[in-house]
């Protein structure tokens, strides 16, 4: 018996399912995707009423409400087709009708659990094939996002800049670049789209092309913050609106001018201490004219910039505990003789060390700037 030939460069399956089995972070995934099912399927109402629950219970109810989700979620005739397959499936090897008595009409049909396991995996094969589509696109999309982000970290003579972002999914909503406005001053940007996804991946490259295109023509951020918030609102879509950090640096003098519009407060980190920086005014596209507040402060030598995205704050470990803010700060305090690249670089790890088996929940997306 020959063996069908394999195209070229194709996996071999065998050799697929040894190396799965093999994987020593086999398990471990297997608790990160349920944990995902959990929180894609289950709203906030049904997730507290596990929590009060028997084990057993709560594990019947899960099962239950996560195929509920997964059914209404189908197409119709996926739907159908799934209800279908199961059906077979549970009748098993075949079933037998008689009609009538003694020489009455006799049909018997068997294998009905064959035909059964082939509409289920015909209803996953069009399921996978919509989500490696999805994917696909995601993915381009990504590249087309990476594109957009900034090729090599800050040169600023005098300086130490490190910029940084992840985003939770394929693609993600927040924003993180700079911009040399003239010889003597260069802009410092960070922004977060409500929501994740593609959505806020399209808001977030619309958001970077509006202040790419009219930063350098305005000496003013608030005059700038208006101006951008008029656009968002404008252009964006009902009910979304997008954060900003902008800040107008100096370098020669350490002088900058923020504006922050709904954005958590960057963080000011020297040796004397921690000081938080202007709380956020309201986020772009919520009001149709705001005149935003400029906030100037200097950067002295040796003294650290920290901002952040809430995705940073709201990151949480396995045990359903958040990072916070406090663990950073001690951490940016304790380390404040670093680099800046050094010490972001230092600090990721410290985040994913947190986080461990658990993964984002959002973007997370840093900035730090040390005068040196």
């Amino acid at each position: 018996m020959t063996t069908p030939p394999q195209p070229p460069n194709e996996p071999r399956l065998g050799r697929t399912l040894r190396e799965d089995i093999g994987r020593r972070d086999l398990w471990q995934n297997v608790r990160r995707d349920f944990r995902e099912l959990r929180e894609f399927y289950l709203d906030e109402e049904k997730k507290a009423m596990l929590k009060g629950m028997h084990p057993v219970r709560r594990f019947l109810y899960t099962t239950g409400w996560l195929l509920k989700s997964m059914f209404l979620r189908l197409t119709p005739a996926r739907r159908l087709l799934l209800l279908l397959g199961l059906i077979l499936v549970v009748l098993g090897p075949g079933l037998r009708y008689t009609s009538g008595h003694g020489e009455g009409v006799s049909v018997q049909v068997n294998n009905l659990h064959l035909v059964g396991g082939f509409l289920l995996l015909f209803v996953l094969m069009l399921e996978l094939k919509d989500k490696l589509l999805a994917r696909d696109e995601l993915e381009a999309g990504r590249r087309v996002q990476r594109a957009l982000m900034p090729e090599r970290q800050p040169d600023v003579p005098g300086y130490s800049i490190w910029l940084f972002t992840r985003p939770a999914n394929e693609v993600g909503g927040d924003l993180v670049d700079f911009l040399q406005l003239s010889n003597d001053r260069i802009g410092l940007m960070m922004g977060d789209v409500a929501g994740k996804g593609l959505q806020a991946a399209l808001l977030t490259a619309k958001l970077q092309a509006t202040l790419r295109a009219l930063a350098p023509d305005y000496t003013s951020p608030g005059e700038l913050a208006r101006k951008i918030n008029a656009i968002f609102h404008r252009d964006s879509l009902p009910n979304i609106f997008a954060s900003l950090l902008y800040f107008d640096v100096i370098p020669s003098t350490g002088t900058m001018r923020l504006v922050n519009a709904g954005h958590p407060p960057p963080l000011l980190v020297s040796a004397t201490g921690t000081k938080e920086l202007s709380k956020g005014e309201p986020a772009l596209g919520l009001l149709a004219d705001y005149s935003y507040a400029e906030h100037e402060f200097t950067l002295s030598t040796n003294e650290l910039l920290f901002a952040y995205s809430d995705g940073l704050t709201e990151s949480r470990a396995e045990s359903g505990e958040f990072l916070g803010l406090d663990r950073i700060i001690a951490y940016l305090q304790s380390h404040q003789g670093e680099p800046a690249e050094a010490l972001g670089a230092s600090l990721l790890r410290q985040i994913d060390a947190f986080l461990g088996q658990s993964g984002m929940t959002d973007d997370l997306s840093l900035l730090i700037a040390k005068r040196i």
